[in-house]
């Protein structure tokens, strides 16, 4: 640890001494935000005209930077704001905080559009992806409510399972190598309603963005992507309300000031009510969610701000009074921004992130709870150095309490003691550094270093296992069975059970080939020490998070990219290809017969291998005039490779390379949202992905009068080919426009000419002839919505 605090030291320190000119400098700093909310605002261009050079604002709407001494023409600009133009004479360092305003130009014959989505040329990030809020709710969606992670599923690169099916993949990797945060705090479970709906509601969220390679050193933990969302501040302006009321879910939205100018507040909560209907007809099962965002923002002084944020989402699914499962997410983050001088921001967050599985099983007499839980502090610094260098260091660590499973008897007389799984506590710090450069004209870097540490803590008694093997291969039968074990060794509270360090170096480069293109290379590694113990294709809400250990080795990703984005006619197109290989090691998989539920040994079942992932992505944009939209493509292979430990074993699938359970080796989604005036605008999207890998059985036998089916390799076989389009109308009456209260009424068509994709093919013998058949299941075909939605 002293090692890595004597580097980071070391790093700032040449830094510093290699941005101080002889040249007399001053800096211009402040933070930006709308004129109308004061909420301040990520990613603000700030151009400095004469000098043709610039920066934007980070996550909390502040900027810096640092310029001759002289007179200069500053240009502020963002999307769908009107540009402002500021005359400053900078004699000496200068905090100003400006505020901009929304555009309100309206459609005519021409659309005037901010070039949104116009790719940075100069900045050294790639595989980096943003969708506007505004973009997202004009894009069609499941049940016509706006989804936050359906829309990133048209971004070249990523995927999910299936309809019906939680959580998305990135670049050919797992779920659970996804690192989700809501205001830095740490979400385990994004879907509601078994994939069906999103966790976020995109009335209360101000930004996102993906990254799926080039990752910053800043994020760690995870080895396929980070989803990083910011909530809405709030208005400290004048008090605001806006919502929805659609046939499934509705949802509403207040925000005010606590201390006009200076504090505000944001409350904002969705619910659904479809299991009323059911309830009406006589129908016992119910499956409903609702959720909850808040927000407090005071501004102590120009200095120092503080914000408290949270999120409580719950959704029920009952069969009967005797089935009831609940499960959800609870987040809370308690933030100090700190300004120490005009070069110098900081972040100071203390974080409670908690996920909750419970389960009802009257009919056998039981209850069941398990989940997870951390306690995250975080000190992030930003440093700008001068005009071309700038510093990101901090230290995050978190603490993890993990509950695999509490078995509690339903009767009180049952005379039954509750069973608890054994629970575990991990402790992960990191210290990171990172920097921007921009070494010449042509030439901009990133690059840091991560050093993160993990520690798996008792109490608990760890199994023992002969020759240190929790899984045994038994060479006539040619399968791995459960070993038993031969003794136990206790470990005290706080005792160091198994522990780990790993160094994450990560680098991106940007060559300007001219101020409309540029190509660009990235490299990072990434280590991740929780694992998501489930052998579904997608998680479920009884899928438990477990900690690495003595048996369970942390997965560590080298990741490489190269790409080349270009800007056409001024930005009014664009085009980004990127190509990318990277591959993971010690990923686990199961050996077969697992039985993962209520298992307190999961070592027993479980084999380390390792995994790749290849592929070409496309990103096609038009981003100005009445019809703007995308066209991603991705060809790719994810594969995954497990094999025997010692020459007698065969290892998983013969220890051959077999696709793993998201593997989409086609995927491509066309994007087109069209403003045709101020009342109507239309949305749609066409989605066509190869069939996620099954295995189907090869051949059959029959035993003791019963059809038993054989397997072949794991995921050999795809399901059918998943394609659907689906569209959406908003109307805006032209009444509205001018009041206070104003509504639009907001029409969709999920899946359109209502293809039944298969979510899952099961083979059974059919009772009447006697001959096996395939049965496609399919969850929706066509399904309409109407939203109406308001604000005032």
């Amino acid at each position: 640890m002293s090692k890595s605090i004597k580097f980071v030291l070391l790093f700032i320190t040449i830094f510093y001494l290699n941005s101080n000119q002889a040249q007399e400098k001053f800096s211009l700093s402040g933070t930006i935000s709308d004129e109308n909310t004061n909420e301040t605002l990520i990613g603000v261009t700030i151009i400095i005209e004469e000098l043709k050079t610039g920066t934007t604002t980070n996550e909390y709407g502040y900027y810096s930077i640092t310029l001759p001494k002289g007179n200069y023409t500053v240009r502020y600009t963002y999307i769908g704001f009107e540009d402002k133009v500021e005359q400053i004479s900078l004699q000496e360092n200068i905090r100003k905080n400006i505020t901009i305003k929304e555009s309100n130009v309206q459609l005519n014959e021409i659309i005037v559009t901010e070039n949104q989505y116009k790719p940075n040329i100069e900045k050294p990030e790639m595989s980096v992806n943003k969708i506007s809020v505004n973009t997202i709710k004009k894009m069609p969606a499941v049940l016509g409510e706006t989804d936050v992670l359906k829309s990133i599923l048209t971004l070249p690169g990523v995927t999910n399972a299936g309809e019906g099916q939680s959580g998305f993949n990135v670049r050919g990797g797992a779920v659970d190598q996804n690192l989700i945060l809501l205001d830095e705090a740490t979400i385990y479970n994004s879907s509601h309603l078994f994939g069906f709906f999103s966790v976020f509601n995109a009335d209360a969220i101000k930004d996102l963005k993906l990254y799926k390679g080039g990752v910053p050193a800043r994020f760690g933990g995870r080895v396929a992507s980070v989803l990083d969302i910011y909530q809405k501040d709030g208005n400290s302006n004048k008090f605001h309300m806006n919502g929805g009321i659609g046939l499934i879910s509705s949802r509403i939205l207040a925000e005010g000031p606590i201390v006009k100018d200076k504090g505000s507040f944001l409350v904002a909560g969705r619910s659904s009510y479809a299991h009323l209907f059911l309830k009406l007809s006589g129908n016992e099962n119910s499956a409903y969610f609702y959720d909850l965002n808040t927000k407090l923002s005071y501004k102590l002084n120009d200095n120092n701000n503080l914000y408290v944020s949270g999120y409580f989402g719950r959704d029920v699914f009952s069969l009967s009074e005797s089935f009831i499962n609940t499960y959800g997410n609870s987040v809370l983050n308690l933030r100090w921004n700190h300004l120490f001088n005009d070069k110098l921001f900081s972040n100071l967050s203390l974080i409670y992130s908690d996920y909750y599985y419970g389960l009802t099983l009257d009919f056998v007499g039981f209850n069941w709870d398990s989940g997870i839980k951390n306690y995250n502090l975080k000190y992030d610094f930003k440093h700008y150095l001068s005009n071309k260098t700038k510093l990101t260091y901090g230290i995050n660590t978190v603490y993890y309490d993990f509950n695999p499973g509490k078995i509690e008897p339903t009767g009180s007389d049952s005379g039954i003691n509750p069973e608890q799984l054994d629970k575990k506590y991990a402790f992960e710090p990191a210290i990171y550094i990172d920097a921007e450069q921009k070494i010449t004209d042509k030439l901009a870097i990133n690059y840091g270093l991560r050093y993160s540490m993990f520690y798996r803590l008792g109490s608990q008694e760890i199994n023992i296992y002969e020759n240190n093997q929790a899984v045994t291969y038994d060479e006539d039968l040619k399968i791995y069975e459960k070993a038993t074990p031969i003794g136990t060794k206790k470990y005290g509270k706080n005792e160091t059970i198994a522990s780990f360090d790993n160094l994450e170096p990560r680098l991106s480069i940007a060559y300007i080939i001219d101020e409309n293109q540029s190509v660009k290379a990235s490299y990072n590694r990434m280590s991740q020490y929780l694992h998501l113990i489930s052998n579904t294709q997608s998680p479920t809400p009884l899928d438990v998070w477990a900690p690495s250990d003595n048996f369970l080795k942390p997965q560590i990703l080298d990741q490489y990219a190269i790409g080349y984005q270009k800007n056409i006619k001024n930005g009014k197109y664009s085009f980004e290809i990127e190509t990318f290989y990277k591959d993971v090691k010690n990923r686990l998989d199961y050996i077969d017969g697992a039985n993962l539920i209520a298992n307190n040994a999961i070592e027993q079942v479980v084999l380390a291998g390792k995994s790749r992932a290849y592929g070409l992505e496309v990103l096609a944009r038009k981003n100005e005039g009445k019809l703007n939209g995308w066209i991603s493509y991705t060809l790719s292979r994810s594969e995954q490779q497990t094999a025997g430990r010692t020459a007698t074993e065969i290892g998983i699938n013969n220890g051959n390379w077999y696709k793993t359970g998201w593997d989409k080796t086609h995927n491509l989604s066309v994007t087109g949202i069209y403003e045709l005036n101020e009342k109507w605008s239309f949305g749609s999207i066409f989605s066509l992905q190869t069939g996620q890998p099954v295995t189907y059985p090869n051949g059959q036998y029959i035993y003791q009068g019963l059809s038993v089916p054989s397997y072949g390799e794991r995921n050999a076989n795809n399901l059918p080919a998943y394609h659907r389009l689906d569209i959406s109308a908003t109307l805006t009456p032209r009444n509205s426009a001018n009041k206070k209260f104003k509504g639009e009424w907001v029409f969709g068509i999920y899946n359109i000419y209502s293809r039944k994709n298969a979510a899952s093919i099961s083979f059974r013998q059919n009772a009447d002839t006697g001959r096996n058949e395939a049965v496609r299941l399919s969850i929706f075909g066509i399904v309409p919505s109407v939203t109406y939605n308001f604000k005032f």
